[in-house]
């Protein structure tokens, strides 16, 4: 018997559209880093990014990268490195991205002991103010990170638009390119990665406006939605709904819109607001804000109206819909990226991968 809810995905959809990407940046001499952590860790997601033509595979979580031990291309940390992960990140992580020194130090120290080299990709700050050091700081990083012996500089990296909203440009890019000439020139050294972000630099790309440099990208919402998101622009060539969401109805009642009585707190702390539509149908469905925010979907049929959730419970206004809906009825939502990070990270949610 099918359980629900679940999180339906269609792997060949996302597999064409991990193909098509793929295809793009190298055309530009760009190497793709497929990011997994919207599906927790999934290793059929990781399989087929890696068939894909993804050059490595990322994840901000070591728990998720170990997962990956027997897939044959390099694992790179996205997130910093906790200091109480560092003996785990070294053993199953082969590229970690860091700003912090002391840190690095750390990683250093811990590599040594289990006679590896660590890779990491120094992060700069331009702009976005979510991780990464100042241009002006660079120089005194590399005078430290040169005397450790077991790390090394594999490159450089940029975060822009997932705090600060920053959008890509050529200019701001181009600012890793010049860390990248100061870096080789000066220390005589050759970087591997120029990480210029995520599926935001995308439309750069497109554009033909990357920074020659560039050769990394760090692609997870483009490779599920064919979508970039520094604008939230569809990517024309790739498929835009390799996952769903099914939900199932528990209730079925004809109710009045607006509660009876005084209106307080509800079980979130917030005080609700509510449009007084006289006598409507109300879907009630398994699910709810413990498992994802329900303003992040989007019913298929047009006609349903999500009125709001509690903690195990999504409330829909049916009455306009042209289905005739009962009890035991599955109703199917469109998913963003946001909303699939909430639904894959919940245990009470089914996985299934057509």
């Amino acid at each position: 018997m099918t359980e629900y809810p679940r999180v339906v995905v269609d792997l060949s959809k996302i597999g064409e559209n991990v193909k098509f990407l793929t295809k793009k940046c190298k055309e530009s001499q760009i190497d793709v880093v497929g990011v997994t952590k919207v599906f927790s860790g999934s290793i059929e997601i990781a399989k087929v990014l890696v068939e894909g033509g993804v050059r490595y595979l990322g994840d901000s979580r070591v728990e998720n990268l170990k997962k990956y031990e027997n897939l044959d291309v390099p694992k790179i940390m996205i997130r910093l490195p906790m200091r109480s992960q560092i003996k785990e990140v070294i053993k199953h992580v082969d590229i970690s991205l860091n700003s912090e020194i002391s840190t690095i130090a750390l990683l250093n120290e811990e590599a040594g002991k289990q006679y590896r080299v660590h890779r990491i990709i120094l992060m700069l700050e331009l702009g976005d103010l979510r991780e990464g050091i100042l241009p002006e700081d660079v120089e005194r990083y590399m005078e430290q990170i040169n005397s450790m012996k077991n790390i090394k500089l594999e490159g450089i990296g940029v975060n822009l638009t997932c705090y600060g909203g920053i959008i890509p440009s050529f200019d701001n890019l181009g600012e890793l390119e010049k860390v990248s000439d100061l870096i080789e020139e000066k220390y005589n050294l050759k970087l591997n990665i120029i990480s210029g972000g995520n599926s935001s630099s995308l439309d750069l790309l497109w554009k033909n406006n990357m920074p020659p440099k560039i050769n990394n990208l760090r692609l997870g919402e483009s490779l599920i939605f064919g979508r970039e998101t520094a604008y939230g622009k569809d990517l024309e060539g790739c498929f835009y709904d390799s996952v769903k969401l099914e939900v199932e109805i528990i209730e079925l009642k004809e109710k009045q819109s607006y509660p009876v009585g005084e209106i307080g707190l509800n079980a979130f702390g917030e005080k609700p607001v509510f449009v007084d539509r006289g006598k409507r149908k109300r879907a009630i469905l398994a699910i709810g804000k413990q498992d994802v925010d329900q303003s992040n979907l989007e019913p298929m049929d047009e006609k349903l109206i999500i009125l709001g959730a509690s903690s195990d419970h999504l409330v829909l206004d049916v009455t306009d819909s042209k289905k005739e809906y009962k009890v035991g009825d599955i109703v199917e939502f469109k998913l963003d990226y946001g909303s699939l990070l909430q639904l894959t990270t919940s245990p009470y949610v089914k996985k299934v991968f057509d």
